[in-house]
């Protein structure tokens, strides 16, 4: 007996045949909502390394890159954080809101690959954990462009993406699409360098923190 595919695989081929790099993304959220597939990046709970990291945020802004059910920039808004949270999935933003109502945190529909321009060099922290991984990498550098664009002078910037270093990419099948180390310290341009870049979970991801 097969195993059947992932939905966010076959959504994402599909999506891609046409041409969109992100659409499949919704798709999948609202298949979730029917209780037709899985969201296999939501835990219910925040991300366990960037719980380990939270620093006080003290009032300083902070943005979550592909935020999906709000985990994560609620961890951040907890800490004191003035957290812009932002999916390109409508479906994921309205479940945000819907499992926070209280929350503090703005909640956004918005595209990395066409960012609001108001965001250029806005935020003292940026939350990157493991989206861009899931587009493909000839809109890798785009993506990438932009979430260095966030990033206020004095800031920092927290990347963490599927490192292909012990992957056997030969017969590899996203998404996922892992990175390659190069790829990682690529986000050091338009005046961020790179800080820090470790893998953890036994080589498993790279944990990388920029400034600018």
């Amino acid at each position: 007996m097969t195993t059947p595919e992932p939905a966010d695989r076959v959504l994402a081929r599909a999506s891609l045949a046409e041409g969109d790099p992100t659409g499949w993304f919704d798709r999948l959220y609202t298949a979730a909502a029917r209780g037709e597939a899985e969201v296999p990046w939501t835990r219910g709970r925040p991300n366990a390394d960037l719980a380990a990291w939270v620093r006080p945020g003290e009032g300083r802004r902070a943005l979550v890159v592909g935020s999906a059910l709000g985990d994560d920039a609620e961890l951040l808004a907890a800490h004191g954080w003035a957290v812009t949270a932002f999916d390109v999935a409508p479906t994921a933003v309205a479940a945000a809101r819907d499992r926070f109502p209280r929350s503090d945190v703005d909640y956004v529909v918005a595209d990395l690959l066409h960012p609001p321009g108001e965001w250029r060099h806005a935020f003292d922290l940026v939350v990157e954990i493991i989206n861009i991984q899931a587009m493909p990498r000839g809109f890798r550098a785009a993506a990438v462009k932009s979430l260095a664009s966030f990033l206020a002078p004095g800031g920092t910037a927290i990347v963490s993406e599927v490192a292909e270093e012990n992957m056997d990419m030969a017969h590899w099948q996203g998404p996922p699409w892992p990175f390659s180390r190069a790829e990682i310290e690529s986000v050091a341009q338009d005046g961020v360098r790179l800080v820090s870049l470790d893998t953890i979970h036994d080589g498993a991801r790279y944990w990388a923190t920029f400034t600018r």
